[in-house]
């Protein structure tokens, strides 16, 4: 860790220290604050049928304030009778949803809300893709900026799977991997795979491999979607996984890897080669990091332990960090994955309590606090 980094921490423990945070912080550091944003409450509206609830929503993206996609595992079976102090999902009733796999059900897992919550489409032709499932299943949903077409990605991590759908949901252009196969074979064989990231130039990055064992790799592929090679592997050493989770782009070449068994993010870069990525840095010190977003001169990650939004700048220095609660009715167990509409509202899928929610911002917000899209080459 650069030297820079080191009297960051230091001083971050110091403010933190300053302003009274107890150890039950956990691992929580640097500036920390209140969130700027507010939650707009019960604003993922239900429309299961009878019986049912969310499940996991383990993957959101914002193409337009009024179209979100939703990924999620399956639905969840409630009890019969239905309790009175059920409200809208199953983290009401005490349920959490990943852990109570034997109440899943695989039906509606992708569909899109408009800006008030409500379903818009159910692209539920397609739940045969995750029948079955003895895992979690669905994982991440990206498009990416680039992309005229505005393809759907949807990555599968307990069949091993990406798919790519046209935007529209109406075809399944291309499957990478073999269902559960798990396998290292360029982009013909996967290991539980996390997520995707695209690059200005359109290639395409595919984050491989959630635990040890896995085959912890990103790989390249080119424009046109063909394996180009790849980088990474298992281990603690520099650019090196124990499990990734999730990618994120930014300027100048930067490409941000969470290694979320490692409690660390991993910095590459590109070069002139297409086939080869340069280990930068390695930015340790977290717990469970899940999502992140990278903007024009910062990055944005959630993480556990407790449960939070971290702001780092490019050095890995920590900027801002606020809590996200519990408790019920605005609270997380995990926010698993969250996204940026154009008009800079906020939304975070909660993979536990079985809901998405939104966050729209503080009337008096500082700008410097508030997430952005992530990042666009111009």
């Amino acid at each position: 860790m650069r030297f820079v980094q080191k009297l960051s921490f230091l001083l971050a423990t110091t403010i933190v220290s300053s302003l009274g945070f107890a150890q039950d912080q956990g691992n929580a550091r640097g500036p920390m604050g209140p969130s700027p944003y507010d939650v707009v409450r019960a604003w993922h509206k239900p429309f299961a049928k009878q019986g049912f609830a969310f499940g996991g929503n383990s993957g959101l993206y914002a193409e337009s304030p009024d179209r979100i996609f939703v990924l999620q595992r399956g639905e969840t079976l409630l009890p019969f009778p239905l309790p009175p102090e059920f409200e809208q999902h199953a983290g009401t009733l005490g349920i959490n949803v990943l852990q109570r796999s034997e109440l899943r059900t695989w039906q509606n897992c992708m569909y899109t809300l408009d800006g008030d919550g409500n379903v818009k489409e159910l692209w539920n032709h397609w739940d045969f893709l995750c029948a079955g499932s003895e895992g979690p299943g669905p994982h991440r949903i990206r498009i990416s900026p680039y992309d005229p077409d505005k393809k759907v990605w949807v990555i599968n991590e307990t069949f091993s799977q990406i798919y790519v759908f046209s935007n529209d949901g109406s075809e399944l252009l291309k499957i990478f991997g073999e269902k559960n196969v798990v396998g290292k074979d360029g982009a013909n064989h996967l290991s539980h795979p996390q997520d995707v990231a695209f690059l200005p130039d359109g290639r395409v990055l595919i984050g491989d491999g959630l635990a040890e064992g896995d085959n912890n790799r990103i790989i390249i592929l080119d424009k046109d979607l063909n394996y180009l090679s790849e980088f990474g592997g298992e281990g603690t050493g520099p650019g090196q996984f124990k499990g990734i989770h999730a990618l994120g782009i930014g300027p100048g070449g930067r490409i941000f890897a969470l290694d979320r068994t490692g409690g660390r993010i991993n910095v590459f870069h590109t070069t002139d080669d297409p086939t080869k990525m340069e280990f930068v840095d390695e930015w340790g010190g977290f717990t469970l990091p899940l999502d992140i977003i990278v903007n024009e001169d910062d990055v944005w990650v959630t993480d556990l332990g407790p449960l939070r939004f971290v702001n780092l700048d490019f050095e890995g220095n920590y900027k801002y960090t606020w809590l996200v609660p519990r408790d019920l009715p605005d609270g997380y167990i995990e926010v698993h994955t969250f996204t940026v509409d154009q008009e800079g509202s906020l939304y975070g899928g909660d993979n536990q309590y079985g809901r998405s929610q939104k966050f729209v911002p503080k009337a008096d917000a500082n700008p410097e606090l508030l997430i952005q899209r992530p990042w666009v080459a111009p």
